[in-house]
């Protein structure tokens, strides 16, 4: 088995869970086959295994360094990102009209999947170009598209998102970067932006900077927020490039994690002539960000998933293989030490993990498939009812599985004991990479926020219909089973008691007590990704339950592993999710009500 992600679980989720294959039957699709997706997915391990986790652990000790200001790699970095360009992966979903090979969404985020387990620092940049392209294909005019979507599909250009400051961090509504307009039809940039990754490098021929600026005289705080198109050398009309623009890396910030992503602070227009050219609207930009921003989202909870799935392999490989301690009760001291993973407590520590990184997996390419729903269902309805359950899931989909496949990563250092601290192996950098997830794309409580303060009063409740409907029919396929009872009654419980807590909430928040409503949002978050995950985890487990009678060897082994780490789920990690929403519902103010001097 790859140490980077389970194969046959990749294959479970696809092709069974979400049966991808009726995509081909769409016109989007039409002439792609599964062995298309398998042979993808084919040279996305071996490249991912080849050129990317080879060089995971010189990226992390050998960080990008500024010289003048040139940032500096290793030379492994470019080589790996050659090899993945060279490969078509840069446009793989991209439209076939933008020189991309169309291939849908979650086919494409289950090698991402790949790529993160291998190295997520590296990828990094691939990463980001995507979303920037995507964004520009969404929202470019034809002259902007025909100046820089088709290099940025290539690969020949990369791309970035320029977002915040050190004065505002996640507080977009105060920057302060100002945006002047010039008859010349450009704008002239001027500030100083911060944490922003892969400013500065030599991977490609250029870099094209999406980035929020203010037009002065617009709307205060976020209505007044523009994007730019900002390239680091100007585009000539017939694609050459030209000169550099006066955007510039003036330092890096050096995180504990993901440390072979540039990550740098970043000033425009110190010589006054920093060129922007307005994407879209004036002052539409937070809204055109936020489209690659909730791409970037999902792809962070991919990410941290896939970096808790290799946690997860790698201890289970150890526990395998180390020998320590005998069978409670065992006391005759000459018998031979058995392997680790015959002991109950490291087969908790691993279903801990199996059930954090296959849950957080299948969530992740879950809202990857509404995404390919969306862009081939015909009827205007079933479009609507798919966005709204994207829309209400990606806080999610980010904040889960950063949260709790980074517990995994914990697990799994707990499992090598004092070797897992050691970087003899992987794992401690895995955990380091992973801690930068819950703040990635957006704090934790920032997404617990705008989910109880927003997304789930959206519409008068309308996305949180739609999600509430989707589990009830999971339970009405459940109920089928009676090997599922158990589960069925707890997930139908924690359901109705999720919708009567954040009634509750939403009458305080909507009724002027909107402090004490939002008090707990981070801790609703995760109980109400909890809830999703049983959710993920019952609808594979009717699928389990169906196939494993007729399965036997490795396959009955993998169904019956499936069905046994949806019960630890509900019985170790669901079950106390009722109290946590009993708390909820009381609204406790301690946090709010705690005042500063009593620290």
């Amino acid at each position: 088995m790859s140490l980077l992600i389970n194969r046959r679980d990749l294959e479970f989720v696809l092709y069974e869970l979400l049966d991808i294959e009726t995509l081909t039957q769409t016109p989007r699709y039409t002439g792609q086959d599964r062995a298309l997706y398998d042979a993808t997915l084919d040279a996305t391990e071996k490249l991912a295994q080849e050129k990317f986790a080879t060089h995971a652990s010189a990226a992390d000790e050998h960080e990008p360094v500024l010289e003048d200001g040139h940032v500096r790699l290793i030379p492994e970095v470019k080589i790996a990102l050659d090899a993945y360009v060279e490969a078509g992966f840069m446009g793989m979903a991209m439209d076939v009209e933008a020189g991309g090979t169309q291939l849908p969404w979650s086919v494409a985020q289950a090698c991402a999947g790949y790529f993160c387990a291998a190295n997520v620092s590296t990828i990094a940049y691939p990463f980001i170009t995507i979303a920037a392209a995507n964004l520009l294909s969404k929202f470019g005019s034809p002259e902007h598209q025909a100046r820089y979507l088709e290099p940025l599909v290539a690969g020949r250009f990369f791309g970035t998102m320029v977002l915040s400051e050190p004065q505002a961090g996640s507080s977009l509504a105060d920057i302060r970067t100002r945006a002047l307009p010039t008859e010349e039809g450009h704008y002239l940039l001027s500030g100083n932006k911060m944490w922003t990754s892969a400013a500065e490098h030599d991977l490609a021929q250029n870099i094209i900077h999406l980035v929020l600026a203010k037009i002065p005289g617009g709307p205060p705080g976020v209505k007044g927020i523009s994007l730019f198109i900002v390239p680091k050398f100007f585009v000539n009309d017939d694609g050459s490039l030209g000169a550099r623009n006066d955007a510039r890396v003036v330092g890096l910030n050096h995180k504990m994690g993901y440390r072979g992503t540039v990550n740098a602070v970043f000033n425009l227009g110190e010589n006054g002539c920093c060129k922007g050219w307005l994407l879209g609207e004036p002052h539409q930009g937070l809204a055109y960000m936020f489209s690659m921003m909730n791409e970037a989202r999902i792809g962070v909870g991919l990410g941290a998933a896939a970096l808790g799935y290799t946690g997860y392999l790698h201890s289970l490989k150890y526990a395998r293989e180390r020998t320590q301690g005998r069978h409670a009760g065992s006391k005759d001291p000459a018998s031979p030490q058995v392997p680790i993973v015959e002991h109950a407590d490291i087969r908790r520590l691993l279903l801990a993990q199996k059930a954090a990184v296959e849950g957080g997996l299948a969530l992740a390419l879950y809202c990857s498939h509404l995404i390919d729903l969306e862009r081939t269902s015909e009827a205007a309805p079933a479009r609507d009812h798919l966005n709204l359950l994207l829309d209400l899931l990606t806080p999610i989909a980010k904040s889960w599985p950063s949260e709790f496949c980074l517990e995994a990563n914990k697990h799994a250092i707990q499992i090598l004991g004092g070797y897992g601290y050691t970087r003899d192996y992987p794992l401690e950098r895995f955990y380091r990479d992973n801690r930068l997830n819950p703040i990635h794309e957006g704090a934790h409580g920032i997404h617990g926020l705008d989910l109880l303060g927003r997304k789930v009063a959206l519409r008068g409740g309308a996305a949180l219909t739609a999600l509430m409907s989707e589990i009830a029919a999971t339970l009405a396929s459940a109920n089928a089973y009676p090997a599922l009872a158990e589960w069925v009654t707890a997930l139908a419980q924690a359901r109705t008691a999720l919708v009567d807590a954040t009634a509750t909430l939403g009458g305080l928040r909507d009724g002027g007590e909107a402090p004490r409503a939002l008090a707990n949002a981070g801790i609703y978050l995760d109980t109400f990704g909890h809830v999703v995950i049983a959710w993920m985890w019952l609808r594979m487990a009717v699928i389990a339950t169906v196939r494993a009678p007729a399965s036997v060897g490795t396959e009955h082994a993998f169904y019956t592993g499936k069905l046994q780490a949806c019960q630890y789920f509900y019985r170790y990690e669901l079950a106390p999710v009722a109290a946590r929403l009993g708390f909820l519902a009381r609204a406790d103010d301690t946090c709010l009500t705690m005042r500063e001097d009593w620290f």
